[in-house]
């Protein structure tokens, strides 16, 4: 999601939910309905673009007795998390449905903080199959898809032209460019987002999936890392900083100092969302109209990329779940669809948007989006997947900084992942 790409804001939003939203009653102060209607609150982390208040704004003039009252919290992942599971842990029924990223559905139903939803009253046939599967846990829908993500490879398409090149399909082909053409023209080769926090996660499990591989298996029960498969992604990332087709610098990066690097002309490749593409295309950049995006390459061709986005879910405790129900229905309808992406520039969860003639004058990127998305799948599902995610960036961050073999890193991640499931 858009709002993960900042950091350090949402104090004060803290302090109000310390201070009372994390009190008793029904939303917004409202009384509660014994027909599981009334108003509600939705919790999302900051809506950079504002297109959700206006899409809010035509559900409460339709619905005047169940109003919507947005609460935007940070930007930041790591800060809406916490935020959201201190609300839900003390039971307050304060939010209503909650925007939560694909990869805290499967933890926060197995807290049960996240009433399972019916799923014949919403349109999933329509969906893109794959984002679907982000919203399950234990066999149960327990959020409804909104928002999807995909990475994709953004290349220097200039340059390649110079060299006669095709974007690379391949992990070879990748390396082999950003080693020997990147140079020629003063440039660094590949970077995606390394520094030790969820994005590095990302393009671990991405590496390791590309590879044939897998982290967990049946949701966080079993550990599966300790494979082949593991040990040739963590070496293409490991390898790549050895080599220096990664640059060292590429170790502090997330989504917005790789777009930036890319930006300002510096890489040959970077690995990033689609939000990118819009920015790199602006008129402050310089690589405007230089650069084209392909799906990410893998060891044989194209990636088995990681899905990102955003569910929407509603509180166990809520006391207007019907409510909830009609306003998730709502926002994953299809004109509400088109609304994501063309006002708030997030990838839609409608597979019909992704072939729409208009949509794709406008955003020329959606097919290679759409197949980079069906090939993606969701990442490990695990009741205790933050604690998954560090001790994933943690060992793969040391093994891209030298201080671990490839080999070490594997069994080490098994060591510690076994630990987790244990006490799952």
């Amino acid at each position: 999601m858009r709002w993960r790409r900042a950091a350090g804001r949402g104090l004060l939003v803290a302090a109000l939910i310390l201070a009372g939203y994390a009190g008793t009653g029904a939303s917004a102060g409202e009384p509660a309905d014994g027909d599981g209607r009334g108003p509600m609150t939705l919790v999302t982390g900051r809506d950079t673009t504002s297109y959700l208040r206006g899409v809010l704004t035509d559900w409460n003039r339709g619905h005047p007795a169940e109003k919507v009252t947005l609460v935007e919290l940070p930007e930041a992942a790591d800060e809406v998390r916490a935020q959201m599971t201190t609300s839900l842990r003390s039971g307050s029924d304060r939010f209503d449905v909650l925007n939560i990223d694909v990869a805290w559905t499967s933890e926060f139903a197995a807290a049960g903080w996240i009433a399972p939803l019916e799923a014949g009253r919403f349109p999933l046939k329509h969906f893109l199959p794959p984002v679907v599967d982000t919203a399950t846990f234990g066999g149960r829908l327990h959020a409804l898809p909104y928002v999807t993500n995909a990475g994709l490879l953004y290349y220097r398409k200039d340059i390649l032209a110079k060299e006669g090149a095709k974007p690379p399909r391949t992990w070879g082909e990748l390396e082999r460019l950003a080693r020997t053409v990147a140079p020629k023209y003063g440039l660094d080769g590949y970077a995606g987002q390394f520094l030790p926090y969820e994005g590095l996660t990302v393009n671990a499990i991405e590496a390791v999936q590309s590879a044939g591989g897998s982290l967990l298996a049946d949701e966080g029960a079993r550990v599966t890392v300790d494979s082949d498969a593991a040990r040739k992604g963590m070496a293409f990332l490991a390898n790549g900083v050895r080599d220096g087709w990664i640059p060292k610098a590429a170790l502090t990066y997330k989504e917005e100092e790789s777009r930036r690097a890319f930006q300002d002309g510096k890489l040959l490749f970077m690995r990033n969302w689609p939000y990118a593409h819009r920015l790199a295309g602006g008129a402050d950049s310089k690589v405007a109209g230089k650069f084209g995006v392909v799906p990410l390459p893998g060891p044989d061709g194209t990636a088995a990329g990681v899905l990102g986005g955003s569910n929407l879910a509603v509180n166990a405790n809520s006391r207007h779940k019907e409510s909830a129900a009609d306003l998730l229905a709502f926002l994953s309808s299809e004109k509400v669809q088109r609304r994501v992406l063309a006002e708030g520039a997030l990838p839609p969860v409608w597979a019909d948007v992704y072939t729409d003639p208009d949509m794709v004058r406008r955003y020329p990127y959606l097919p290679t989006l759409k197949k980079a998305v069906l090939a993606a799948k969701p990442r490990p599902k695990s009741p205790r997947y933050e604690q998954v995610n560090l001790a994933v960036q943690a060992v793969v961050h040391d093994a891209m900084a030298q201080r671990e073999t490839p080999d070490r890193a594997v069994a080490r991640l098994a060591r510690e992942l076994g630990a987790i499931a244990r006490r799952g």
